[in-house]
């Protein structure tokens, strides 16, 4: 490459804006000034159209399983706009998962995260996916653990929010232990 420089091949001219120049010495180049995408998100989408466009789906791999057999799945977020969404939560704990309404199917009562803001950023129309698994047990104490009982058992996830239901941001599926 420097002999094609050095040979005059490439043919300079300043005046002319097609033609390449000799870089100039001491002009550094400028950044383009940007805003990051929850900045933009939290500035300009009223919070009811952040929780509407935002969508909660979860799958269980198995709906029929034996007792204490391990239930796996997955918890998907969704971005439904071309533009970046900020939804604010309530603690650092973005989401939570819970079987019969025990939280992470344990009936020991759980502390509760520590207060504070955070939000769960999506991208422009990005699927967010988790995978976690139900042991198919429920937590009696530190050291106890239960199988679930026969029957049907609801496996619920919501986003933590303020009435996660009412703003579209919680989804449960059904699982029967046989």
């Amino acid at each position: 490459m420097r002999r094609i420089y050095e040979s005059d091949a490439v043919e300079r001219d300043r005046s002319d804006p097609f033609r390449p120049g000799d870089a100039e010495e001491g002009v550094e180049p400028q950044a383009a000034r940007s805003i990051t995408s929850s900045a933009w998100s939290k500035r300009l989408l009223p919070h009811w159209l952040r929780h509407r466009v935002v969508t909660v789906d979860v799958t269980a791999e198995r709906t029929h399983v034996g007792p204490a057999e391990s239930v796996p799945f997955t918890v998907t977020f969704t971005n439904r706009l071309p533009i970046p969404v900020s939804v604010e939560v309530r603690s650092p704990l973005l989401w939570t998962w819970s079987v019969d309404g025990h939280v992470e199917a344990s009936r020991v009562p759980v502390h509760d995260p520590p207060d504070g803001t955070a939000y769960l950023n999506l991208d422009r129309g990005e699927r967010r996916r988790f995978r976690r698994e139900w042991s198919g047990l429920f937590r009696i104490s530190d050291r106890e653990w239960d199988r679930a009982d026969r029957g049907e058992h609801t496996l619920r996830v919501a986003v933590n929010v303020a009435d996660p239901d009412g703003k579209g941001l919680a989804d449960e599926t059904t699982i029967t232990v046989e």
